[in-house]
């Protein structure tokens, strides 16, 4: 039997969001910013974060990252963070202002897709997505199996 393959992310991704691009066609992709405690930024960094069904939230013009899960991080017993809590997302004002346009006027929903290291600092990145229905997700199940049969052929008619 075959060893199952991981799915391909960026080398220092700290989260990376595999369902999104099976429930979502996504579109523009932000890079944002995000506000975290100093126990938050550790345990990321040695134990990463769960992505699961996380979601963004517009509340008073202002992006909110919420269902990201951060374990706690061991050594901090006393001072820890809460691992569920919701999380505020910077970016400019004028980048809010065009995903909450295209939010209301287009039916489109903010997904976070990632979270990765730039620097010192932390960045998740952002995408507005549109939902697909299940034909859309069969046909690009289709795509996929015609692509991985074509790259066959190639492999078996170049040895």
């Amino acid at each position: 039997m075959a060893k199952a393959k991981k799915i391909k992310t960026s080398g220092g991704d700290y989260a990376f969001n595999r369902q999104a691009r099976h429930r979502y066609e996504l579109r523009d992709a932000l890079e944002c910013g995000i506000v975290l405690a100093g126990t938050e930024v550790k345990a990321l960094r040695t134990v990463g974060a769960q992505m699961g069904d996380s979601y963004v939230d517009v509340r008073n013009d202002e992006l909110w990252l919420h269902n990201l899960r951060i374990e706690p991080y061991g050594p901090a017993s006393l001072n820890n963070h809460q691992p569920d809590r919701p999380r505020k997302l910077l970016a400019h004002r004028r980048e809010i202002d065009r995903m909450l346009g295209q939010t209301k006027r287009d039916g489109l929903t903010v997904v976070p897709v990632r979270i990765y290291p730039k620097g010192r600092t932390i960045k998740v990145e952002v995408a507005l997505a549109r939902g697909k229905n299940v034909a859309d997700k069969r046909q690009d199940m289709k795509e996929r199996d015609t692509r991985r049969e074509m790259e066959r052929a190639l492999r078996e008619r170049n040895r």
